[in-house]
């Protein structure tokens, strides 16, 4: 996208506002389709046929609320593989994303957005490999998050220091033909859904 091709930041708040409304309940009613278990535990699958990392690897999940696609069945295999598993933590507004180590039976503390996390004392962990949530993606590898930016500015730190992948997880019909998205909009590498281990062709 050229400099004369972008729109201006209103317009792209605005476009993003109005797909954000209709990718919202597109996911509940997904959600209550498919199934978010049953579609993580298929994605389990879709991943683990894709993606063979490095023992050892660190790998960020997150804990789902309202329908998100649940990673857990993935986050639970790959720890048996013997990867740490790290859940995000928000530190402060325009600030990265922390990750501390999860595994299951910890008890979870409420952080900010009333997201689940681990306790202050478990370790920090920086992921290699981040699990990604959104409300929408295409082709292309954007994803349309919850406009924060928390993950566009975790995966632009994590980028220049570690090489870090991004693997964004949602239900297939998430899919649209466009995900508005400015220069500082971080693509993702991959997309894995109940159905499919997608390679996506922005980076």
């Amino acid at each position: 996208m050229s400099a004369a091709d972008s729109p201006t930041p209103e317009r792209l708040a605005e476009a993003k506002r109005a797909l954000r409304a209709l990718a919202t309940e597109r996911r509940r009613q997904l959600a209550a389709e498919v199934g978010p278990v049953e579609a993580g535990a298929a994605a389990a699958d879709h991943f683990l046929a894709a993606f063979k990392p490095r023992p050892r690897t660190v790998i960020s999940g997150y804990w789902p609320l309202e329908g998100e696609f649940d990673p857990r069945p993935l986050m639970e295999r790959l720890l048996e593989r013997g990867h740490p598993i790290g859940l995000p933590v928000v530190i402060g507004r325009d600030q990265p994303l922390q990750f501390r180590d999860w595994r299951p039976g910890i008890a979870l503390v409420p952080g900010p957005f009333r997201v689940p996390t681990p306790p202050p004392d478990a370790p920090l962990l920086e992921p290699r490999i981040l699990l990604v949530p959104m409300l929408a993606f295409d082709r292309e590898g954007y994803r349309l998050g919850y406009g924060g930016g928390f993950y566009d500015r975790t995966l632009e730190q994590l980028r220049a220091r570690a090489g870090a992948l991004a693997v964004g997880t949602a239900f297939d019909g998430q899919e649209v033909a466009h995900v508005p998205h400015a220069n500082f909009d971080q693509p993702l590498d991959w997309i894995v859904t109940e159905r499919r281990a997608l390679r996506v062709g922005a980076n």
